[in-house]
C-alpha cells in the first residue's frame, strides 16, 4: 500500500502559503481575462453581427486564429514574441493576462454571436421604428437578451478556459499550477500534491459556478431559467 504523506503539506505553513498566493493569482487573472475578454467580444460579436464591412472580415479573422491556435502558442508569442518585436517589456502576470484576455475574448464572441442572431428581427426593427439609435438597441435591446439566452454557455466557457490557465505557470507566473511543481520538486509528493491541486481547482469552480449563478440571478430577473 502506497504511504501517502498529506501532512507533509499541510504541515508546512510555507507550503499553505503558496497554495494560497497561488490560487489568488489564478484566480484574480481568470476574472481580469474573462471580463477585459467579455468587452473585446462585445465589439467583435457586434461587427459580425451586424455585418459592418471591413471590421466584419477582421472579427473573423480574429475569433478563428484565436479558437485554432493553442492557448500556451499565444501565451509564448505573446509573454516573448511581441517584447522582441516592439521592444516592451511587462511583467510575466500582465503578460499572462492579455494572453487570457485575448482568448477569452474569441470564444466568448462566438457564444454571444449566436446569442444576438437568435434575438428576433422585429424587435430591432420596432426600436427603429421608434428612433431609437442603434447603438442604443444593442445595448438595451439585443445585449441583455443575448446575454441572457447565452448565459450557461458563457459559464460554461468561463470554467473550462480556468481550468486550463494552468499554463501560465510555462512563463514563470506564480499561479496554482506553479506552487504545486514546485512543492512537488521540494516534497518529492507528486501524489500528494496534485492531488490537493485538484482538490483546490474542483473547488474554485465550484465558488466561480455560485458566484456566476448569484450573478445571474441578480441581472436577469425578468428571464426565468431552468
Amino acid at each position: 500500500m502506497a504511504d501517502l504523506r498529506f501532512f507533509e503539506i499541510y504541515r508546512n505553513p510555507e507550503y499553505l502559503w503558496l497554495l494560497f498566493q497561488g490560487a489568488l493569482v489564478s484566480g484574480a487573472l481568470t476574472i481580469g481575462g474573462g471580463i477585459f475578454g467579455f468587452l473585446a467580444a462585445l465589439f467583435l460579436a457586434a461587427a459580425r453581427h451586424y455585418r459592418i464591412p471591413v471590421l466584419m472580415q477582421l472579427a473573423t479573422a480574429w475569433v478563428e486564429f484565436i479558437r485554432n491556435t493553442p492557448l500556451i502558442v499565444q501565451m509564448f508569442f505573446i509573454a516573448f514574441g511581441l517584447p522582441l518585436l516592439l521592444g516592451y517589456q511587462w511583467p510575466f502576470w500582465a503578460h499572462a493576462l492579455l494572453a487570457l484576455s485575448v482568448n477569452f475574448s474569441a470564444y466568448f464572441a462566438e457564444i454571444l454571436r449566436a446569442g444576438l442572431a437568435s434575438v428576433e428581427k422585429g424587435q430591432g426593427e420596432a426600436a427603429s421604428a421608434l428612433g431609437i439609435p442603434q447603438w442604443l438597441t444593442f445595448f438595451k435591446v439585443s445585449l441583455p437578451q443575448a446575454v441572457a439566452a447565452m448565459y450557461p454557455s458563457l459559464n460554461s466557457q468561463f470554467i473550462f478556459l480556468f481550468l486550463t490557465t494552468g499554463v501560465i505557470s510555462e512563463i514563470g507566473v506564480t499561479d496554482l499550477t506553479w506552487a504545486g511543481l514546485f512543492i512537488d520538486s521540494r516534497s518529492f509528493r507528486s501524489f500528494e500534491v496534485f492531488f490537493t491541486l485538484t482538490l483546490i481547482y474542483l473547488a474554485m469552480s465550484l465558488m466561480f459556478k455560485s458566484v456566476l449563478r448569484l450573478l445571474h440571478d441578480r441581472l436577469f430577473k425578468w428571464k426565468v431559467v431552468r
